[in-house]
């Protein structure tokens, strides 16, 4: 098919449909019968592009003009509660639940990246003088490890917490756009921070303090990092290998899908932010602030799980775009 000649002969067709959609409030008769002619008319236009060109600004233009011609038409409107209560219950979910294989790999590669190079930092005193100097290590390990959850004052230190995760979680994401390659480098460097820390650590006997430290918000926290290397890297493998579908369309679907993750990891990473500014640094006994994190971490998994499998089994997606109405044509 040849896109310029038909853009050429549509496009007056679609400007009016445009302009007839966005006053539709003051249309006459005529008009609005006009409007559903020419909504049903690109309706099938749509559906031509769709499966006879790779032009996917062009789909994604006339996807959002049918969607706001059917809305126009149709006068459905979801209210606001609806979409925020779909989007916790069935957008963000499925997409964690079908990559969880991918977070699952991220995890266990890093958790083995943090443990090697902490034993090895630990037992190696050389090691531990090319990091740093035996007066360092001691300020690190007996001061600066435990008072940096106390030296700024609780709400201030959780907001800043909340920021800054979220920024390296959307990093992660967005580095999908590369096809996910940059994402193995950024885990292994996180990885390596905490084995080395944990490593200087327990070479003066403070692995408890570690432990005891990172593990209340640690676990949700690193658990948002690695799902989002997860789907930004199940992102990149889908461009690679799209299967039978085309390239274009799936990268459309699954980088809105990408984004549903996202957003919902902000709000995953303020409850790790509220966790690590007000729990770890409490005068809580140790076990109970680490069980402030298993059941955070816990309920967490169970609600992706419990949700993520039933949208899967429902045929969801987790594309944030819903599908245009789309007319047959041969």
């Amino acid at each position: 098919m040849d896109i310029d000649a038909f853009v050429a002969a549509h496009r007056p067709a679609w400007d009016r449909l445009a302009h007839l959609t966005q006053y539709r409030r003051s249309l006459t008769g005529a008009e609005v019968d006009e409007l559903v002619e020419l909504y049903q008319r690109v309706s099938t236009h749509l559906s031509i592009v769709r499966s006879s060109s790779t032009d996917a600004v062009l789909a994604g233009r006339l996807s959002s003009l049918v969607a706001q011609a059917r809305s126009a038409v149709t006068g459905a409107h979801t209210p606001a509660w609806r979409e925020f209560v779909r989007f916790f219950t069935v957008s963000f979910p499925v997409v964690a639940y079908r990559a969880r294989w991918w977070w699952l790999a991220a995890t266990l590669a890093s958790v083995l990246v943090a443990w090697t190079l902490g034993a090895w930092v630990a037992g190696d005193p050389e090691v531990q003088r090319a990091i740093a100097s035996p007066d360092e290590i001691t300020q690190l390990v007996e001061h600066d490890f435990a008072d940096y959850y106390s030296e700024h004052p609780a709400a201030s230190f959780a907001s800043q917490v909340w920021i800054n995760n979220a920024w390296v979680s959307l990093q992660v994401v967005g580095f999908s756009i590369l096809l996910g390659l940059p994402i193995p480098y950024i885990l292994f460097q996180n990885a390596a921070n905490v084995g080395i820390s944990g490593g200087l650590m327990a070479s003066r006997d403070k692995l408890d303090v570690f432990f005891g430290l990172i593990t209340p918000h640690g676990l949700l926290e690193l658990t948002a990092v690695f799902l989002a290397a997860g789907v930004g890297m199940r992102l990149g493998w889908t461009v690679i290998a799209p299967g039978a579908r085309r390239r274009a369309e799936v990268l459309a679907e699954q980088g809105r899908a990408v984004m549903a993750v996202a957003l919902g990891l902000v709000v995953v990473l303020f409850v790790s932010g509220l966790i690590e500014a007000f729990v770890t640094p409490s005068g809580l006994p140790t076990w109970a602030r680490i069980a402030v994190g298993v059941i955070a971490e816990l309920a967490f998994l169970a609600y992706v799980v419990v949700f993520g499998r039933r949208a899967m089994r429902a045929g969801e997606s987790g594309d944030m775009e819903k599908a245009p109405d789309l007319a047959p044509t041969a």
